[in-house]
C-alpha cells in the first residue's frame, strides 16, 4: 500500500511539473527585423554604427515638404520653451521610435510621420481623449474596427504598439493616395478625410487653390494647429542644438521583441518572470484590459530582449499558477455581486475592481465577469480562452429595488382589472395587496401597490471601459500646444490609476 502511494506522489509530482516545461516551450521568440538604412538617404552608414542613432536615422528620412506660417513658428516657440515636457516625452518614445522608423521605411513614408504621436498622445499608448479615442495613434472605437484592431473586454488592440502602429500607417497612406499631399493627408486623419475632401471641392469649385495653407481657413482650430504642431516637433529634432534642447540618445536597434504567447498567464506574473516593472511591463504591452492575458495563436506580448530571454527560462523555474483568474457567466439578475464573491471565496470589491463595475450598479444575466481561480471552485470555473474573450459582454444596471409601493385612489369609474392594467400588475395581487374579497371598488377607496420599478439599463457590449484595473501608478497628462498666440494651461497630473485624458477630440478618429 505504501509502495503504491509513494507510486502515484511521483506521478503526481512528474505531470505537476511537466506543464512548467511544455509552457516554456511553447514561447516563441522573434526579434524584431533589422533593416538597413537606405543607402540613397543615409550615404554609406550601416546601422548601429556608435556614430548613428535612431534621431539621424528620422532626420535622414524626412520627406514631407516643410510648412512656414505664423502658427509653425508660434508652435516652435511653444514646445522650444519646455525642454523638461520635451525630454519626458522623447525618453518615452525611445521604446517605440525604431518599430515605428523601421515600418514606414518599409512603407516608402516619410520618416517624420514616427513624430506623429508626439502630437497625437505624447507617446503614451494608455492615452485616453475625451472622445474615447484611445492608444498612442488615438483611434476611436469605430475607426479602430474599421482597420482590424480589436476591441473587447480583455485586450484594446487600440493601444497594442505592434497592431495600432500598422493600422495608423495603413490609413496613413489611405489618404495620402486619396490627396495625394501629406499635409493634406495629416489633416485629414485629425479631420476626417469626408471633411477635407469637401474643403478640396469647395476651393476647386472656386478656383482656389488647395494646398494646406488656402484650405486651413475652412479648418477648426485643432487641424488648423495640428500641422503646424508636427512642423514645430519635426524643426526641433532636426536641429535640437539651435532650441538649447537635448535629445536622449536612442540606439538605432530594436528596443523589444516579439514574444508568442499560447497559454493564460498573469500581466503580473509575466511581469516578474520577465524581471521587469509592472509600469515597464504595461509600456509594452498597453492591451490588456484586465490582470490576466489570455493565451492565443495570435497573441503577443512585447519585451526587452535580455528580458525575454530571462521570461522563458524563469517559466521553467515557476511551480505556481501561471494565472489565478477565471471567467463566471451570470445566470440570472438574482445573482449579486455579494452572492459570487462568496462563492469565489473573494469579495465584493475585488470583483467590481477587476471587472470595472461601478458602485450602486448590479450584473445582469448573461454577464462574463472575472472571478479568481479556488480549489473549491474548481468544478464552477470557465476556461478563459479567446472565443470567451471575443464574445463575453458585461451588462449593468443601477441597483434599485424591484419594486416600490404606491397609493390609488380610484375614481368613480375605476376597476380592479383598470388599475391592473394601468399599473402592469395583476387583479389577484391588488386583492391580496389590500385584502379585499371581490371584484369590486368604491369611488375614492384607498389602494396600496406594489408597481415594478422601470430601470433603464446599460445594453450588453463587447467592449468594457479601456481603463486599466490596474495597481496606482503616477502619470502625466500630455501637454497641449496652444492655438495662435494663446498660452494652453499647464500639464496636469492625473489621479493615480486613471487614464491619461487628451483635451483634444474633434478629429476624424475622435467623433
Amino acid at each position: 500500500m505504501q509502495r503504491t502511494l509513494k507510486k502515484l506522489a511521483i506521478a503526481a509530482l512528474f505531470c505537476a511539473g511537466t506543464p512548467l516545461l511544455s509552457q516554456a516551450n511553447d514561447i516563441s521568440i522573434y526579434p524584431a527585423p533589422f533593416n538597413a538604412i537606405n543607402p540613397e538617404l543615409a550615404g554609406n552608414a550601416l546601422p548601429g554604427m556608435n556614430d548613428i542613432d535612431i534621431w539621424t536615422r528620422i532626420r535622414k528620412g524626412f520627406g514631407i515638404p516643410d510648412l512656414d506660417n505664423a502658427l509653425v513658428e508660434s508652435q516652435t516657440q511653444w514646445y522650444s520653451s519646455r525642454p523638461d515636457y520635451i525630454q519626458r516625452t522623447t525618453a518615452r518614445a525611445s521604446r517605440y521610435l525604431f518599430h515605428v522608423v523601421q515600418e514606414l521605411e518599409k512603407r516608402g513614408m516619410p520618416t517624420e510621420l514616427a513624430l506623429l504621436p508626439f502630437i497625437e498622445s505624447a507617446f503614451n499608448p494608455e492615452a485616453l481623449s475625451t472622445a474615447k479615442a484611445a492608444g498612442m495613434w488615438q483611434f476611436i472605437p469605430s475607426t479602430g474596427r474599421d482597420y482590424n484592431l480589436k476591441q473587447n473586454m480583455f485586450t484594446d488592440e487600440r493601444r497594442d504598439v505592434l497592431a495600432s502602429t500598422d493600422a495608423a500607417l495603413t490609413y496613413l497612406q489611405k489618404l495620402y493616395g486619396m490627396f495625394g499631399d501629406w499635409q493634406l493627408a495629416l489633416a485629414a486623419y485629425n479631420w476626417g478625410e469626408g471633411s477635407v475632401q469637401r474643403a478640396v471641392n469647395r476651393n476647386l469649385a472656386a478656383g482656389l487653390p488647395i494646398d494646406f495653407n488656402t484650405l486651413s481657413a475652412q479648418m477648426p482650430n485643432e487641424t488648423r494647429n495640428y500641422v503646424p504642431k508636427l512642423q514645430a516637433v519635426k524643426n526641433i529634432i532636426a536641429s535640437p542644438s539651435t532650441f538649447d534642447i537635448a535629445l536622449p540618445k536612442v540606439d538605432n536597434q530594436p528596443y523589444f521583441v516579439t514574444i508568442g504567447k499560447t497559454r493564460n498567464i498573469d500581466v503580473k506574473v509575466a511581469a516578474q518572470l520577465a524581471e521587469l516593472s509592472l509600469d515597464e511591463f504595461r509600456a509594452l504591452n498597453p492591451q490588456f484590459n484586465r490582470p490576466v492575458i489570455i493565451g492565443g495563436e495570435d497573441t503577443k506580448i512585447l519585451l526587452p530582449e535580455s528580458n525575454a530571454e530571462k521570461f522563458k527560462t524563469n517559466m521553467t523555474k515557476w511551480t505556481q499558477a501561471f494565472s489565478t483568474w477565471t471567467a463566471h457567466t451570470v445566470s440570472s439578475a438574482r445573482e449579486r455581486i455579494e452572492t459570487i464573491a462568496s462563492k469565489f471565496g473573494t469579495t465584493p470589491e475585488v470583483i467590481r475592481s477587476v471587472n470595472q463595475i461601478p458602485p450602486r450598479m448590479v450584473l445582469r444575466a448573461g454577464s462574463t465577469i472575472l472571478v479568481p481561480k479556488s480549489e473549491e471552485t474548481a468544478s464552477l470555473d470557465t476556461d478563459l480562452t479567446p472565443e470567451i474573450a471575443d464574445n463575453a459582454r458585461l451588462a449593468i444596471a443601477p441597483d434599485v429595488p424591484e419594486s416600490r409601493r404606491i397609493f390609488v385612489k380610484a375614481g368613480k369609474r375605476d376597476t380592479l382589472a383598470g388599475i391592473a392594467s394601468r399599473y402592469r400588475v395583476s387583479v389577484a395581487q391588488i386583492k391580496e395587496w389590500n385584502g379585499l374579497k371581490r371584484d369590486t371598488l368604491a369611488a375614492g377607496q384607498n389602494l396600496q401597490l406594489n408597481v415594478p420599478n422601470v430601470v433603464h439599463a446599460a445594453a450588453p457590449t463587447r467592449v468594457a471601459a479601456v481603463h486599466h484595473a490596474a495597481p496606482a501608478r503616477r502619470q502625466v497628462a500630455a501637454a497641449k500646444a496652444p492655438v495662435r498666440k494663446a498660452a494652453p494651461a499647464p500639464a496636469r497630473k492625473v489621479a493615480a490609476g486613471k487614464p491619461i485624458t487628451l483635451a483634444s477630440g474633434n478629429g476624424a478618429r475622435k467623433q
